[in-house]
């Protein structure tokens, strides 16, 4: 082969769409990376290999952001690019170059479980992209030295609703972490029937969790924790190193991400399921996708676990867990506290600072929230009475089970003048009389507002999504997946990238769940 200039581009370009590019854009240990804290962090080991693995769908906006070419996964590329993100590498792993699992400890619904860790995530290393830096992770890869009496292994249907909810949470605007792809085989996996194995490739600028902390604190191993929060502080908060207590700093921060995290979860009517310390990011982000739910019906005590016999993640209690979760972290924390502070008193006054910082989380969360609520009642203005409003509304919704997304999304064909645009989201009220005395209030309100009602309706429907990953939705596209079809996966992700625009073919995607939908459950043992 001659090496003429547009040969050059042309080889140059061949090779960073091949999977030893790929390879080596994930590199592994590099300084400042979670890897090269070091064996007192990782285990490095090699995933397990998985038979025979095919592709199931990729995000294209996800390799985007890890600079990878998706037509990595078309044609005669697709086996490669399968082998490659079900941890089968062409070869074997290079010692430089294993993947790890980390290790950390954590609080599952509200008792202390000690050890726990990564016991069926690898990370493959981190990418770095347009001035970024991502880490890449497979779950469902194989046993791990944390995976306890565990498989190592995800199954389809969670790693269908893993792969779909992350990229829809990620463009409905809510911190969280993404998806490149799901890797299925026809490997018979053991849950509460036999199932087939997949593997979820996961992106995220970082795993760490409350429990990596809770880790080295009831470890006694104060070295560790402050190598930890150091790596966290200088890699993600930088500006806490100017505070007069960098590690108090760093928790601030975390409570400032995490309550607008709740917020956001809250006022798109989402529960987590599982919001164990070892399922906090430090980062504010949602993670580890298991037993999830959007809601539907209204109802303020929903519990999308059906594991969740206590009803402890219930929706109404998810920013209540999240400060309880915030001061495990706090007490984790503590050694590093006040650290230039005189011995004599120190202790006290350790605690006493602390105090004084998670007092903040109220005065986070309080206002994000409020904040939500009056874009989402297409409020520009902030007016007295208009957390009570709110809360008039979501108490008739509750009564009524009123849909949570359509009501929000239809208020915003209400008109301000008369009641000839309320019956798309009356309609959804069984107690009709409920809904158009609080209509009165809120057509009272509206009066008060600048804007004219084109341009409320449009800012309204910015923030009160059309289209949100219902649970009958995941549940048709794993059927059809079972039956190796998985156009609708791809379909649903398609649609799922545009949550607040009209999608005129795809309007069934935004209706009421069919009668069928009532008897699905979701538990801990679907992840």
């Amino acid at each position: 082969m001659s090496f003429s200039p547009s040969n050059a581009v042309r080889a140059a370009r061949d090779d960073t769409l091949s999977m030893d590019a790929v390879a080596r854009a994930i590199r592994i240990g590099e300084p400042g990376s979670f890897a090269a804290l070091g064996t007192d962090f990782v285990t490095r080991l090699p995933a397990t290999p998985t038979p025979d693995p095919y592709l199931i769908a990729i995000s294209r906006e996800t390799a985007d952001s890890l600079g990878f070419d998706a037509s990595l996964a078309e044609g005669d590329k697709r086996a490669a690019f399968a082998a490659y993100f079900a941890g089968n590498p062409t070869r074997d792993w290079p010692a430089d170059a294993m993947p790890y699992a980390a290790v950390y400890s954590g609080h599952q619904f509200g008792v202390w479980a000690g050890q726990l860790g990564d016991g069926r995530a690898l990370t493959l290393g981190e990418v770095e992209h347009d001035d970024a830096r991502l880490e890449v992770q497979l779950k469902g890869a194989g046993r791990t030295p944390y995976s306890r009496m565990g498989d190592g292994r995800a199954v389809l249907r969670s790693s269908i609703r893993e792969f779909l909810c992350s990229e829809a949470m990620h463009h409905l605007g809510i911190p969280t972490t993404r998806a490149l792809a799901i890797v299925g085989s026809d490997l018979p996996v053991r849950r509460e029937t036999i199932e087939t194995a997949a593997i979820v490739t996961r992106v995220t600028p970082s795993f760490v969790r409350f429990g990596h902390f809770e880790h080295f604190y009831s470890n006694d191993r104060v070295a560790d924790l402050k190598t930890l929060a150091d790596h966290v502080i200088d890699r993600f908060y930088p500006q806490c190193r100017q505070a007069d207590d960098p590690y108090l700093a760093l928790l601030d921060e975390t409570l400032r991400n995490t309550a607008q995290l709740m917020a956001d979860w809250q006022g798109i009517g989402f529960c987590h399921g599982v919001m164990n310390t070892d399922n906090m990011s430090i980062l504010g982000l949602t993670i580890d996708y298991g037993p999830f739910g959007f809601m539907e019906g209204f109802n303020a005590h929903h519990i999308c676990n059906h594991s969740d016999t206590q009803g402890r993640y219930a929706y109404s209690r998810q920013p209540q867990v999240a400060y309880w979760n915030l001061f495990c972290l706090a007490q984790a924390l503590v050694p590093l506290f006040g650290e230039n502070l005189p011995e004599e008193g120190r202790a006290e006054r350790v605690v006493e600072e602390a105090q004084k910082v998670m007092e903040r989380y109220k005065t986070y969360f309080g206002p994000a929230l409020e904040a939500k609520m009056r874009a989402k009642l297409g409020f520009e203005t902030a007016r007295e009475g208009d957390a009570t409003l709110a809360n008039e509304l979501f108490e008739i919704m509750h009564n009524n089970r009123a849909d949570f997304t359509l009501t929000f999304r239809n208020l915003a064909k209400l008109s301000k003048a008369d009641a000839s645009g309320d019956a798309p989201v009356r309609d959804l009220f069984l107690d009709r009389a409920a809904f158009d005395a609080w209509a009165v209030k809120y057509r009272e309100r509206l009066a008060h507002e600048p804007r004219d009602a084109a341009v409320r309706a449009e800012a309204m429907n910015r923030v009160n999504p059309k289209y949100v990953l219902r649970n009958h939705l995941a549940e048709q596209a794993i059927r059809q997946a079972s039956e190796k079809d998985f156009s609708e996966v791809q379909r649903l992700l398609d649609v799922l990238r545009h949550p607040y625009d009209e999608q005129p073919h795809y309007e069934a995607y935004a209706g009421l769940p069919p009668d069928w939908a009532s008897d699905l459950e979701v538990s801990c043992s679907s992840s």
